[in-house]
């Protein structure tokens, strides 16, 4: 059976490592574009609070997906 992951794990511990497809390398750039996006929304020096919830949803956020569309983790010594 060939699954097409978007995030593989990685080869040493737990997790994802970087995206083999183009859906993967687009949900990196949205992740990257709403942390810098939440910046200007939610200043820090302003409300540093809002600011925190709003990273911590974006991180839930990708982790999420990385679950859903890529390999399953668990923890790796290597090549399995």
């Amino acid at each position: 059976m060939d699954q097409k992951y978007w995030f593989p794990a990685k080869r040493y511990g737990s997790g994802w490592g970087l995206p083999n497809r183009w859906q993967g390398w687009v949900t990196l750039a949205m992740f990257v574009a709403l942390i810098a996006a939440g910046a200007f929304v939610f200043p820090p020096r302003e409300n540093i609070a809002a600011c925190l919830v709003y990273v911590a949803v974006v991180c839930v956020a990708l982790v999420l997906v990385c679950w859903w569309k890529g390999e399953p983790p668990h923890w790796r010594w290597g090549r399995d």
